[in-house]
């Protein structure tokens, strides 16, 4: 039992950001999507990441959501990506955006609100945040993950958008 929600959110973003592989990091199979598939396999992109994490805060009472940033897939300009992320609910500070893709030599996620401390930050044009707080999973995310057995075919068909907000 944790003494508050921030410390609750904590611990749902460490398990996650820690225990669930990143399935490109890892070359590992399944392609998952669902919350409980994520949990089952241990394994998921940083969408699927984000859907187990939205549904461990929510299970406990915290509001929660999905957000996107849209990044460049060498650091340089086009091709872009989707990245999934969150954001949740902190009394104390509002909505606060967390990312629990896994951390690896170039990628130092924390939690340390109320300072953002995200995977990628946007530096390259025409990477963006899309606005808002989604509520359910983009649906060019959904399809790829749906669509690709392979972890190996959704990284060569990481979803995009162009002009969505």
């Amino acid at each position: 039992m944790c003494d508050s929600d921030e410390q609750t959110a904590r611990n749902c973003f460490e398990f996650v950001r820690d225990t669930i592989k990143h399935s490109a990091d890892h070359r590992q199979n399944p392609v998952t999507c669902r919350a409980s598939d994520v949990l089952q396999h241990k394994t998921g992109y940083c969408y699927a990441k984000s859907h187990l994490l939205c549904a461990l805060l929510r299970a406990s009472g915290i509001p929660a959501g999905l957000c996107y940033q849209r990044l460049s897939l060498d650091g340089h300009g086009p091709p872009f990506c989707l990245h999934g992320l969150n954001a949740v609910y902190l009394s104390e500070y509002g909505w606060y955006r967390i990312d629990a893709r896994g951390n690896r030599s170039d990628v130092d996620a924390q939690f340390t609100p109320p300072i953002e401390k995200l995977a990628f930050p946007i530096t390259v044009d025409g990477e963006r945040d899309l606005i808002g707080i989604w509520e359910f999973p983009h649906s060019a995310v959904t399809e790829c993950l749906f669509r690709y057995d392979h972890w190996s075919d959704v990284n060569e068909n990481l979803p995009d958008i162009e002009r969505e907000g």
